[in-house]
Parts: structure tokens; C-alpha cells; sequence
């Protein structure tokens, strides 16, 4: 696939699709590999993040994949070295790659991580695959397509609109932010769903829970597959104005944002408004 096709074509987004999942599982079951071996060994970056050979390894075999799926296209991964904007800013469309999203979960060995894909055109994300090789699970969605679940061989269709309740279910990260309170308080009835990694979009992407509140720093690889899966389902992710998450930024680094479902739930316009006016 070296020719540049046009991406405002949705069918080609749908032959993207089944490469991109099989090549998000390939990487997973690496990671399983070491995972279900003996501990891995751990280093940190710069940032004192960590990082395992699960990262390396994932990393190398989704660039190697998408270079032969699509060579003329740029790869922006976690584990790549830094690109300046003054380089990418040329880019009309490229891969974002988190090729182990939660590496803190992977080695606390409580399965909520993930392998996340995304296709960038122009600052949206227009494809996007997240895959959870610990819980044989995997989330994947299209502009004009659909938005999808694979549950242990199981395909369904999802949509971002929350069963009918009384509580406001919101996705918190399992290091609960404080900075959180002002957007709750006098919400009458709140769960907080603790999860790591990407996980927390596709919860409110198959209408499990109906908001992902983030304050805390994010980079653009972490949010871009799990985004359009949400966005596709018929949710929306904004900052804390309001406006649209964009990407390829001068910053990598994303602002707070809020990502929700498309139910009108009661209470549900409060929090964000509270997004809104903090």
C-alpha cells in the first residue's frame, strides 16, 4: 500500500481496519509472552516513566508492520525518538502508537493495558484501534465505519449512550485525582470506576460509564486510539473550554479534557459545565 490514498474515502479506512487489529495483536501477544514469563527487567526514561521489554517489543513489531502497510506514511510512537514540530508539522496524515499503554498496570500485573493504533489526518484521529491482550479484548473504530468490540472472539457494534440510572458513572485513573472534586461536587450520585491505561475511553465508548474527567498530563499517544473509537461511538472528547482534543501539536502534551458519552444523562451536563467554567 506505498500509493497515498484519498482518507476522505471511508472504504479504504475499512481495508485499513483488519491489517491494523491483526498487527495490534501480533504485539500483544508479545507482550503476553513476557508478561506471563519470569518479571521483566525495568529502566526508566527521562521522565522516569517506566519502560520493559514489553515496550520494546510491542514498539518493534507495530513499526515494522505499519512500514509495510503503509511506507509513505510517518510513525510517531512513544518509544521513537523525539521528532521537532518543525518536521512534523509537514505531515498531512501519520500513525500515533502507544505500543504499551499502562506499563505501571503491566507490572503490577492487573491486566488493564493496552496496545493502541491510531491514524492522524490533518490534528484528528480518524482510525483507531485499542487492544487489551490480558483481557482478551479489543476496541476498534472508523470515521464513516463504526465503532467496535471483540470480546473473546465476540464482534458486537457499540455506541456511547449509558443504560438508564440514577448514578453518574465516571472513570477515574487508578491514582484518583484530587483536582477531580470541583467537577463533582453537588453531582447528587457518583460512582468512580478506578481503571488503567486507554481502557477508560472504551468504557464510556461502550456505555458502560458516561464520563473520563482528566486533570492530570497526558501525551497525544495515549488519548489518539481511544478517541476516535469514543468519537466514532458518538461520544466527544474536549478540553476543559470546550473545545475539541486536536493532535500534532507543537506540545505533545494534552490538556485536561473530558471525555464523555452522547446520553443527555441528568447530572451529566453539570459536570460539564463545571469542565467548562473551571
Amino acid at each position: 500500500m506505498s500509493s497515498v490514498p484519498d482518507l476522505n474515502s471511508y472504504g479504504y479506512l475499512a481495508e485499513l481496519l483488519p491489517h491494523v487489529t491483526a498487527l495490534a495483536r501480533k504485539a500483544g501477544d508479545a507482550i503476553m509472552a513476557i508478561y506471563d514469563g519470569e518479571p521483566p527487567s525495568v529502566g526508566y526514561k527521562l521522565d522516569r516513566t517506566p519502560l520493559t521489554q514489553a515496550d520494546i517489543a510491542s514498539h518493534n513489531i507495530v513499526l515494522e508492520g505499519l512500514a509495510e502497510l503503509s511506507p509513505d506514511w510517518p510513525v510517531l510512537s512513544e518509544e521513537s525518538a523525539e521528532i521537532p514540530f518543525d518536521q512534523r508539522s509537514a505531515w498531512r496524515r501519520f500513525w500515533m502508537v502507544d505500543p504499551l499503554d499502562g506499563t505501571k498496570e503491566f507490572l503490577s500485573r492487573n491486566g488493564e493495558f493496552t496496545v493502541n493504533i491510531a491514524l492522524i489526518e490533518g490534528n484528528a484521529s480518524v482510525l483507531g484501534v485499542v487492544h487489551a491482550p490480558a483481557n482478551d479484548k479489543m476496541y476498534f473504530a472508523a470515521r464513516g465505519v463504526g465503532a467496535f468490540k471483540v470480546d473473546r472472539q465476540v464482534t458486537s457494534q457499540i455506541t456511547a449512550v449509558s443504560r438508564e440510572s440514577n448514578t453518574t458513572r465516571i472513570m477515574v485513573s487508578r491514582s484518583h485525582e484530587e483536582s477531580l472534586d470541583r467537577f463533582t461536587r453537588g453531582l447528587s450520585q457518583c460512582e468512580f470506576i478506578a481503571m488503567g491505561s486507554s481502557l477508560k475511553f472504551c468504557l464510556v465508548a461502550e456505555g458502560a460509564a458516561h464520563l473520563y474527567p482528566r486533570t492530570g498530563p497526558t501525551m497525544e499517544w495515549d488519548t489518539a486510539a481511544a478517541h476516535c473509537i469514543l468519537e466514532v461511538a458518538g461520544g466527544s472528547v474536549t478540553d476543559m473550554e470546550g473545545m475539541p482534543l486536536t493532535y500534532n501539536k507543537p506540545s505533545l502534551l494534552n490538556p485536561g479534557f473530558l471525555a464523555s458519552g452522547s446520553s443527555a444523562k441528568r447530572g451529566t451536563s453539570t459536570l460539564e459545565s463545571k469542565a467548562v467554567d473551571n
